[in-house]
């Protein structure tokens, strides 16, 4: 089985402009293909975790990846999938979350001669001169069809800035610039970005007279279509001081039974041949799948050695055996305590376990929060300074989600 027919194995391929030419470039480990990330924050997400597997996947197989830091198409901002502006970006912020992305990146593709590339279009687009692009590029666009794409459509209702409407052409002449600077033959991106893709190996025809290709990307979606890689309407970032990887592990781990076979299919290396087996599973097989799944992932995202402290985390908060040392935690000083204790919407905000005092009380008045396997129904609750004799008390929001508060 080669690359191409084992990425369509896996459910990985969206849309292509010409398989038979794509899988014979894939397969022969000819492609130099690029994707590319706006630095919209100081760290990649799980939702990038698509892109970045594939990456690896197709290096694996002979291909070279180009990573294409968008320090100049941030500075406008992708439309796609949006229905509002995104925050405009200085220059020095860019940067910095460009250099922050590089450094998770290298723990999925190796960089070097000869091998993956990182580029910054900021080095091509923030000198571009605008009259000169305009008669260079824009004639080879047709406003009409770029009404039509996706990515507008869904902005046009409440007002589409002439700022974002550039991104399409902007990301084209990523591709245009990349093809004759860097002999890159192909664009790979997430299903959203189809006619952004479109434009540039329409761009490369024109100008060039030459054919490059496109390939996007399936979206990773839970069963009720909704996009993964957040919990609680907060991203599941790949930085384990945003996101520790015991929260990292318990996300993967807390999927749903219908979406686990999925993503371990979509998202690990494991052979296809051992996932096939587990197509049969059910009940708690589907348990033994999902800390299959959250073990894999953890171990790609911060290694063996952290994913292991988090599976073990996890079973000693669950009753399965192991120690509670790997629990995250938070440590209260005096200063956090009264004579009687510590409140506990207090306790919850130290512990970052809401985001407001209205998300804590909401979190108690629907039952949501216990201390130490007792539930609390008051808002005005304040664990005593006597549970505390032990080192700590244990915080249970939810049904899954543990946190240690030490004294």
């Amino acid at each position: 089985m080669g690359i191409y027919e084992e990425l369509v194995a896996r459910g990985l391929i969206a849309q292509v402009t010409n398989e038979e030419e794509i899988r014979e470039m894939v397969n022969a480990g000819k492609a130099k293909f690029y994707i590319g990330f706006d630095c919209t924050a100081d760290s990649l997400t799980a939702g990038h975790f698509m892109a970045l597997t594939l990456m690896k996947r197709l290096q694996m197989a002979g291909n070279q990846p180009i990573a294409l830091i968008g320090g100049g198409t941030t500075m406008i901002g992708d439309p796609s999938g949006r229905t509002d502006m995104r925050k405009m970006l200085t220059k020095e912020d860019i940067q910095h979350n460009a250099d922050c992305f590089k450094k998770q990146m290298e723990r999925f593709i190796e960089f070097g001669e000869g091998k993956a590339q990182m580029v910054n279009n900021a080095e091509w687009l923030l000198n571009l001169n605008y009259v000169e692009l305009l008669r260079e590029v824009g004639a080879c666009f047709s406003v009409n069809n770029m009404l039509r794409a996706e990515c507008y459509k869904q902005r046009m209702e409440k007002g589409l800035s002439f700022l974002e409407f550039n991104y399409m052409i902007m990301q084209s002449y990523d591709f245009y610039y990349l093809y004759k600077n860097y002999g890159c033959n192909m664009q790979f991106g997430g299903d959203d970005q189809w006619s952004n893709m479109l434009g540039g190996t329409e761009l490369i025809r024109k100008k060039l007279g030459k054919d490059a290709h496109a390939m996007t990307i399936t979206l990773l979606t839970d069963s009720q279509g909704n996009k993964m890689g957040k919990t609680a309407g907060n991203a599941v970032w790949l930085d384990a001081n945003k996101t520790s990887p015991y929260d990292f592990y318990q996300y993967w781990r807390n999927v749903a039974d219908s979406d686990v076979l999925k993503c371990i299919r979509m998202l690990t290396f494991l052979p296809l041949e051992e996932i096939d087996k587990m197509d049969s599973w059910e009940g708690s097989e589907l348990n033994k799948a999902k800390e299959i799944l959250a073990y894999e992932l953890t171990a790609l995202v911060h290694g063996k050695e952290e994913a292991e402290k988090a599976q073990s985390a996890a079973k000693s908060v669950f009753g399965a055996g192991g120690n509670s040392e790997n629990m995250p935690s938070t440590s209260l000083s005096a200063e956090d305590f009264t004579d009687e204790g510590i409140n506990i919407i207090d306790a919850l905000i130290k512990a970052e376990l809401v985001t407001s005092r209205g998300e804590a009380r909401r979190l108690i008045e629907q039952g949501g929060v216990s201390v130490d396997n007792e539930k609390v129904t008051a808002v005005s609750y304040v664990i005593p300074v006597s549970d505390f004799e032990k080192g700590y008390v244990i915080i249970k929001k939810g049904k899954k989600v543990f946190h240690k508060i030490i004294k």
